[in-house]
């Protein structure tokens, strides 16, 4: 079955089976996006930094192709502007707020990637605006979509209203604050030290969070809540 991927070059491997468990419920998951039409769907999987929002949307890609459908996959990490033009947006790269406020292209995020990949979108959809290492423009990198494909984004703030009108399904991976905070610094202290890595977390990250979930509310608008605390036990909270 057809999978087009992103071409940045910010990638994480699709993960072993946790358990039976764990993919009995991405399929059940699978089973009820596919069920909401036979046309293109868009699907974000949204959560707090290292809620597991990037391997449960691998999973669930490869669920959905099990079933009989071709995914796309993206990041909306491929979609924020370019660092070394990051003042020109206002993303200060320090703060909490300026990540939240401006560190995305919304203007690409809408036109190249969710507008095109909906059901009466073009099909010609941009898995990858700016490469998040390289800072390279893949924007004229275009992928033909098939009439019943299916468009995984894992993201943080997916459900932001410069572009939530246009997910067809919205997943909200939960886990706890202070989790997410030691998850995120276990994952990046190897790269950045533990020290910068907790700044990050505790001072950028977790900041903007706290604004997305206060003006958003982004639980309340998901179609599914699962329990992620724990990699081999996920279960459905509503």
């Amino acid at each position: 079955m057809e999978a087009f991927e992103s071409v940045s070059t910010w990638r994480q491997p699709v993960p072993p089976a946790a358990s039976s468990s764990r993919s009995d419920l991405v399929t059940r998951v699978a089973t009820e996006i596919l069920a909401r039409s036979e046309r293109r769907l868009r699907v974000a999987v949204d959560g707090r930094t290292a809620a597991g929002k990037t391997s449960f949307a691998h999973e669930l890609a490869a669920a959905v192709r099990a079933l009989g459908r071709p995914t796309l996959r993206a990041s909306l990490d491929d979609f924020k502007h370019p660092w070394q033009h990051a003042s020109e947006h206002g993303y200060d790269r320090v703060s909490g707020v300026g990540y939240y406020r401006n560190a995305h292209d919304h203007a690409s995020v809408r036109r190249l990637l969710l507008e095109p990949a909906g059901p009466s979108g073009s099909g010609q959809v941009v898995l990858c605006a700016h490469d998040p290492l390289t800072g390279r423009d893949h924007r004229d990198v275009v992928v033909r979509a098939g009439p019943d494909a299916v468009l995984i984004v894992d993201t943080v703030f997916a459900f932001r209203p410069e572009w939530d009108d246009l997910w067809d399904y919205r997943i909200w991976l939960e886990v706890a604050a202070v989790q997410s905070l030691d998850r995120g610094v276990a994952r990046d202290s190897s790269r950045d030290g533990a020290d910068e890595a907790t700044r990050v977390h505790r001072d950028r990250y977790a900041v903007a969070e706290a604004i997305y979930l206060a003006e958003v509310g982004p639980v309340s608008r998901a179609d599914v809540v699962i329990d992620n605390h724990d990699w081999a036990a996920p279960f459905v909270i509503r």
